[in-house]
């Protein structure tokens, strides 16, 4: 009988439940959206102030998953990881450009460091820009036509790096069971992270 392959933790609950509550929030907001955006959308499920309601407030909600997880040692120390850029994530972006299979990366590639803080930012700017569009009062009118267009253009880009997100996941199947289970194989490890190792 075949041995079990050897796994290694890799995520802590904490860290797993808020990845799920980020992801559901962030496919509301954007589902929500291409309702009050698309007219043969909105139009075919109708109740826009529902829409809208449920649209503000899963924006709203969205960085407290985070929040809440940086209670946690482990998500503060992941954090950092995904904030600190190194010669190594240099280098992965380089070997990336000429398709090297040859890729140093720590606990996360230069990859997923650029898409955690491209996710940080966007829900900040989505907030803030969010914020200025509902509470009408907060900021003369052409603050708030500005906020609209940044908001609108920023949602597209959101919509196109989350389908890209998706599709780098649905490619690495090791990867999704390592955020649904929270340990992977370490030969997987190895291969994908072989610089993974405490501290990062």
């Amino acid at each position: 009988m075949p041995r079990p392959p050897d796994r290694r933790p890799r995520f802590t609950p904490a860290q797993r439940r808020a990845h799920r509550a980020t992801a559901a929030l962030m496919l509301v907001c954007l589902a929500t959206a291409a309702c009050l955006y698309l007219p043969p959308l909105s139009q075919l499920v109708g109740r826009r102030r529902l829409l809208a309601t449920v649209h503000e407030w899963s924006g709203l909600l969205l960085p407290v998953p985070l929040l809440l997880a940086l209670a946690t040692r482990a998500m503060r120390r992941d954090a950092t990881r995904l904030g600190r850029f190194t010669a190594a994530d240099r280098y992965w972006l380089h070997a990336l450009r000429r398709r090297s299979p040859h890729r140093p990366a720590g606990k996360f590639n230069a990859g997923q460091k650029l898409y955690a803080q491209w996710t940080l930012g966007t829900i900040l700017v989505m907030l803030g820009t969010g914020l200025l569009m509902w509470f009408t009062h907060l900021a003369p009118a052409v603050w708030r036509t500005g906020a609209t267009f940044v908001h609108d253009w920023f949602a597209l880009a959101v919509a196109v790096v989350v389908a890209g997100h998706l599709r780098m996941a649905a490619r690495d199947p090791e990867a999704r069971r390592g955020m649904r289970t929270g340990s992977v194989e370490r030969d997987w490890a190895a291969r994908e992270h072989p610089q993974w190792a405490e501290p990062d």
